[in-house]
């Protein structure tokens, strides 16, 4: 006897938890029939943008204010890359509706990546991966639900920007009668990171994956993202939006896109310009990275090492003739030598491996800023 109520009162336990934890599963559930409202992501805390004030709001730099970009340098600076939008909601659900200038379909880089976006929820003091999401090459405008389901507690929120794509609004759904605010930025320190495809981030899965935003988590400093494809040539007009930047370190990818020739001419000039706007700050510079197209080709091979020379001979002449000027080597390459996704550009996991591999030396010089 005894042992057959013991049977039904277990029998009622279980079917009590099933019971409560569909409760909790169903709680939790997005309504098919979502009504949502919109906040513009400019009207809650914009964060990454190296020049302020600019009158698209998710522009990088003002091309109506500084001049000399080419064609293809003046539609990289007005693309988002870098940028994040930092706020708190109750919301089960999470959605983008984009108004897009200009849409990038590379080959070479996920369109996620290239147009989307990619959601950080804080979770127990970090910043967690939660969702990402991009509208149908046919349908830019169209209501992009990046993540759902989620249950109704406050929740801290980072979503990055498309990298290679001009947005002219972004429009951040809630279900109606939720909260969505401005939340206060976390990170510490302005540090602008000049640099080319690689600090673009091309080849990455999502916005968030480029060595900048993922040594930003790391560190929880922000980075300020001036990468441009190709076009990263210590150029006088870039280094004039440098010289105006508000920041508290330059860290710098220079040296990826320039021939040897550039380097010899350009870098010393560079640095003077930086020097005399910011005559305190650090300026890191970066070697740069291995690159597989040199495992076979004898011609990549030897041009990268000339350029490699090239630059360890100019950064000794560079740090001896300024203060406070610093040459780093990161590595995007495992042992392996699986990370690259097109001889040339790291994937995600290399770009991971580039920020662990300069977050110390990075850390150690902005300690003696202090």
């Amino acid at each position: 006897m005894g042992n057959r109520i013991d049977r039904i009162m277990m029998k009622k336990t279980i079917l009590f938890w099933i019971l409560m934890a569909v409760g909790t599963l169903l709680a939790a559930q997005t309504a098919k029939d979502v009504r949502y409202v919109f906040t513009e992501a400019s009207d809650l805390n914009l964060i990454g943008k190296i020049i302020e004030g600019t009158s698209n709001p998710y522009h990088r730099v003002d091309t109506t204010v500084y001049k000399g970009f080419t064609k293809s340098e003046n539609t990289q600076v007005r693309c988002s890359a870098g940028l994040a939008v930092l706020f708190r909601t109750n919301s089960t659900t999470i959605s983008v509706k984009t108004e897009y200038g200009y849409m990038n379909h590379g080959q070479n880089t996920m369109g996620i990546s290239l147009r989307g976006y990619d959601l950080y929820i804080r979770k127990d003091g970090k910043w967690l991966y939660a969702e990402s999401g991009v509208s149908g090459r046919n349908t830019p405008e169209k209501n992009t639900v990046i993540i759902k389901n989620m249950d109704s507690s406050m929740k801290e929120c980072m979503l990055y920007l498309p990298i290679y794509s001009e947005v002219k609004s972004c429009l951040i759904g809630v279900e109606e009668g939720a909260v969505i605010e401005s939340l206060e930025s976390p990170f510490r320190y302005r540090i602008g990171v000049f640099g080319s495809s690689f600090t673009h981030g091309i080849s990455t899965s999502r916005p968030g994956m480029s060595y900048p935003m993922q040594l930003m988590r790391m560190t929880g400093i922000q980075m300020l993202n001036l990468g441009c494809s190709g076009n990263c040539k210590m150029q006088p007009y870039f280094a004039d939006v440098l010289c105006d930047a508000d920041v508290d370190a330059f860290l710098f990818d220079c040296f990826s896109n320039p021939t040897v020739e550039q380097i010899e001419e350009r870098l010393i000039p560079f640095v003077e310009k930086i020097r005399k706007a910011h005559p305190d700050i650090p300026l890191i510079f970066q070697q740069t990275i291995y690159r597989e197209s040199r495992n076979f080709s004898v011609v990549a091979d030897e041009r990268e090492k000339q350029k490699m020379e090239a630059v360890e001979k100019m950064m000794k002449r560079v740090c001896r003739k300024f203060d406070n000027v610093y040459f780093i080597h990161p590595c995007a390459t495992s042992p392996s030598h699986e990370t690259s996704v097109d001889a040339t550009h790291p994937d995600d996991y290399g770009y991971t491996l580039w920020a662990e591999s300069i977050k110390k030396d990075v850390l150690d010089i902005l300690d003696k800023k202090r």
